[in-house]
Parts: structure tokens; sequence; C-alpha cells
């Protein structure tokens, strides 16, 4: 019922900076949460940043002072705007949604998109 829409990844220099999209869609959903995942070759997935229906925000120790997460609740969006990037910010970045469907709002599901890759070189 809920598809994850990526986009912005690429290859950018150190010190540079990217803007990462996330649009979900669907019917008949609300969201609890949208966030950022990352993972890199050989290390487990990390949270880098999430935030939820009410405006909490959360992110992973590497990312704090560097990368700024936003919403727009109208178009189900969510940005991560990833500045001062560094060779250890290369990974695979996915969009998670918590989401309700339809009435039943005691039980959340989570949905993953399909990601993008996020490269800096040394």
């Amino acid at each position: 019922q809920v598809q994850l829409a990526e986009s912005g990844g690429g290859l950018v220099q150190a010190g540079g900076s990217l803007r990462l999209s996330c649009a979900a869609s669907g019917s008949d959903f609300s969201i609890n949460a949208m966030g950022w995942y990352r993972q890199a070759p050989g290390k487990q997935r990390e949270l880098v940043a999430a935030i939820t229906s009410g405006g909490s925000i959360n992110y992973g120790d590497s990312v704090k002072g560097r990368f700024t997460i936003s919403r727009d609740n109208a178009k189900n969006t969510v940005y991560l705007q990833m500045n001062s990037l560094k060779p250890e910010d290369t990974a695979f970045y996915y969009c998670h949604a918590e989401v309700v469907l339809g009435f039943d709002y005691l039980r959340s599901y989570d949905y993953w998109g399909q990601g993008t890759q996020v490269t800096v070189p040394s």
C-alpha cells in the first residue's frame, strides 16, 4: 500500500553537499515517522536521521552538526541535507517510513525504499 521513492544520491567531493529526497505514496495510510538509514560494505545498517509526525528528530552521532532532516507533510516527503561530506559517509542510503494503515492505528508497519548510493571519494 505504500511506496517510497528516493532521489538525490550521487558522487560528491569531500566537503561538498547533497540533498536526498524521499516521497511516500499510496492510499489509506498515515505516517508515524520517516527517516534515513545507511549501510556501507561490511558494516551494519545505522540510523542517519529520523523525524516523527510530532516533529521530534533523532540524528546518528556521526552526522550530528552536518546533516539536517526536514519534512513536507503535504507531500509526504522527507529531505536530508548533507553538508561537509566525508569519505566515511560513503554508503547506500535507505529511506524508511513507519506507517499506520487504515484505521488499524494500534499497529505500525515498516516500509523501505530501494536506496540510493552516496559516494564521497577520499
